[in-house]
């Protein structure tokens, strides 16, 4: 699809606050540390490739202090940055400047409400009134992202703020309410890439926009961190097929990797190869196969195991086929599915929708999740509608929005379990891609 905006979302880098355990909020004491300036610059320098039309920011001191580092660093004419007070982080009054540890022992039932349910969080000001801090940032962002995309329509803008603040952003985005609040992550200098294909102040913007990557922070350390506890998967998209470079619609016939694809699946071994993996699955198809065989070259010890579940979705009578042939045969179909792919049967034996693909999808990853023990991780290579579909699950979208979702070859996507396979699996990353070079995605999009 044309992508006419761009819009680059980081988050501050290491704050004093971060550092001390203390709850920030829009209190405005918190300063980067010396470590935090050196992410700032560093990602000034990965994004000196990028050209930008815009750079907003929030007027926090952390915030603020990391937008001028990033553009400090980068070579060339950088935009003023703007101050925007619609960036401010979460209120979050009387916590704020307080340890951890004095929020658990001071508010002990509102403490747990903020870790279980964020947006049921209900506190109170020291004038007396009551307010809820996700549901009152959730309104804030909505505001924010209208405005952006009404403004900067066709432009590439740098946004940078705070973990709050950037999620809300993010749910705003895709249409989703505050209740899905916790579903995503923001580290420290993390990037997040949304695409935008039709700016404007309508409301309905999850239809037009596209989630390129989530929580990236491949510029700053090549090595995903570890889950903090519970379990981890691994997801990852095949390198590429030469029916991927020639955009030929795959579906189940078995195509293998290209040399580029076994190149993409080298980088992607390089780069996982000091993860702990302990478990590994595959689609029983070649691409995905020979992917996973690749990565799984640093962890001999792993057997791979195929599941059905992660099979491509059957295309039908277009598998085999260019665009331009399925246009010409079944233009109509071919509108529907761009547009609306939930209600596409794919014509022929063997065709599939997208909602019986993300059925059996989503109840392989369930499985392999149950499976992890305690501070495991597993390898699952699997296809492009597979991971958006799994992705979409994940994030609260329907099957509907897979178009919503990047899946780049050599893709990786970061997904935990800090409650254990039978809890909620929470998006830490989606979509990296910078072991492939550079921090946006570069790869050959080629058809399913």
């Amino acid at each position: 699809m044309l992508l006419a905006t761009r819009i680059l979302l980081l988050r501050h880098g290491l704050s004093t606050y971060n550092v001390q355990g203390r709850i920030q909020g829009r209190d405005d004491d918190s300063t980067l540390t010396a470590a935090g300036e050196a992410m700032a610059r560093r990602t000034g320098e990965a994004l000196n490739g990028v050209p930008l039309d815009a750079v907003l920011s929030s007027p926090l001191r952390r915030a603020a202090r990391t937008a001028a580092l990033v553009c400090s660093a980068r070579s060339g004419v950088t935009p003023a940055i703007v101050h925007d007070d619609d960036l401010l982080e979460v209120e979050l009054e009387p916590w704020s400047g307080k340890s951890h540890r004095q929020v658990m022992s001071g508010w002990p039932q509102e403490e747990r409400t903020w870790r279980e349910h964020p947006e049921q969080l209900t506190l109170q000001r020291a004038d007396g009134s009551s307010y809820q801090p996700i549901c009152e940032l959730h309104q804030q962002a909505q505001r924010f992202w209208r405005r952006l995309c009404r403004r900067h329509q066709g432009k590439t803008v740098l946004v940078v703020a705070h973990n709050a603040i950037l999620r809300c952003v993010v749910l705003a985005a895709l249409g989703l309410g505050p209740e899905r609040f916790a579903r995503l992550r923001m580290n420290n200098c993390a990037l997040s890439v949304l695409n935008v294909q039709d700016a404007g102040d309508d409301d309905t913007a999850a239809a037009t926009v596209q989630v390129e990557s989530l929580n990236s922070t491949v510029h700053l350390d090549p090595v995903i961190p570890g889950p903090r506890r519970g379990g981890r998967i691994l997801l990852l998209r095949h390198g590429e097929t030469d029916w991927n470079r020639q955009s030929r619609f795959q579906g189940q016939i078995d195509v293998p990797l290209n040399a580029t694809g076994r190149q993409q699946a080298g980088q992607v071994a390089a780069f996982l190869r000091r993860s702990p993996i302990q478990r590994a699955y595959s689609s029983p198809m070649a691409r995905p196969r020979q992917t996973a065989e690749l990565v799984l070259e640093h962890h001999s010890d792993v057997p791979l195991v195929t599941c059905e579940g992660l099979l491509e979705i059957g295309h039908g009578l277009w598998e085999g086929k260019l665009e331009q042939d399925i246009q010409a045969q079944w233009p109509q179909l071919l509108a529907t599915w761009k547009a609306a792919p939930h209600q596409v049967v794919m014509p022929g034996p063997g065709g599939e929708t997208i909602q019986q693909v993300s059925q059996r999808a989503v109840a392989a990853m369930e499985r392999i999740a149950q499976d992890l023990d305690e501070g495991d991780t597993a390898l699952v290579v699997a296809h492009d509608a597979v991971n958006k579909a799994v992705l979409c699950h994940l994030l609260g979208l329907s099957p509907s929005h897979i178009w919503s979702m990047k899946q780049g070859n050599g893709g990786v996507s970061v997904i935990d379990y800090p409650e254990g396979g039978h809890g909620h699996g929470i998006v830490y990353s989606l979509n990296l891609t910078g072991h492939l070079g550079g921090v946006l995605d570069e790869t050959a999009a080629g058809a399913l």
